[in-house]
């Protein structure tokens, strides 16, 4: 059985004619709503509550939710339905201990690798970053941060390593949302600007040391103390306001 199924019937796309909304936006709309903790940890994704926030049917609410789950943002359990996903404390810093363990070498490949179109395409995602803290979008804060993270891993040249890193990436923004301080985005957008200047200036060794502290700087800010708070209103959250 398809473990996203609720029910046996309804599996048609009833709503299929005349749609506006697009997967790609219920995906970005559900991704902010965790983003922003307005879907909290835990809860249970309703595909009928699905279908009745973003009038779609059944068919189109179960691809996002596929989609949702190959990133790491939504769980997927047999005979019970999609839940957004709920990293335990171990999970946490397992994958927090991952990316210390690889993004400080990664940026000393860097600097032995990148060209300078790669280092420029840096320094365009870390404007876009800055000016999306500014405007107070904190989901695109959030991407924006991600990609960064992943521009660079890019510049490396490894492509077994980039895999890697966008796993880590995506579930440490799912983390950030769980068990950071409110408000928190997955990095600070000045940590990045001293990075990318340790980049193009070639500095393998403060590159490292930057990158190192910055995932700390990030780690300091969890609280793993105990799970988060689970329970959310799908159709008050995700419906169109």
């Amino acid at each position: 059985m398809d473990p996203m199924t609720e029910t046996p019937e309804d599996d048609s796309d009833a709503f299929a004619a005349g749609e506006e909304i697009t997967e790609t936006e219920i995906v970005a709309r559900i991704f902010e709503a965790v983003m922003e903790r307005r879907l909290a940890a835990g809860t249970k994704l309703s595909e009928s509550e699905l279908c009745k926030a973003f009038g779609v049917g059944r068919m189109r609410i179960r691809r996002c939710l596929l989609l949702l789950a190959s990133h790491d943002v939504v769980e997927l359990r047999s005979n019970r339905g999609a839940y957004v996903a709920s990293p335990s404390v171990k999970q946490a810093r397992d994958v927090f201990e991952a990316r210390l363990a690889i993004e400080p070498a990664a940026a000393r490949l860097v600097v032995e690798r990148a060209t300078e179109d790669q280092l420029a395409a840096l320094q365009a995602c870390l404007a876009e970053e800055a000016e999306a803290h500014q405007r107070g979008n904190r989901h695109a804060a959030i991407r924006l941060s991600g990609e960064f993270h992943l521009r660079l891993a890019e510049a490396t040249g490894n492509e077994t390593l980039l895999r890697l890193l966008k796993e880590l990436v995506t579930r440490s923004s799912l983390i950030v949302a769980i068990y950071g301080a409110p408000g928190l985005e997955t990095c600070r957008d000045h940590d990045h600007a001293s990075l990318l200047a340790a980049l193009r200036s070639r500095d393998a060794d403060t590159a490292e040391r930057l990158m190192r502290a910055h995932l700390g700087d990030i780690i300091s800010t969890l609280d793993l103390s105990g799970p988060a708070r689970i329970g959310s209103d799908l159709v008050q959250v995700l419906a169109k306001r």
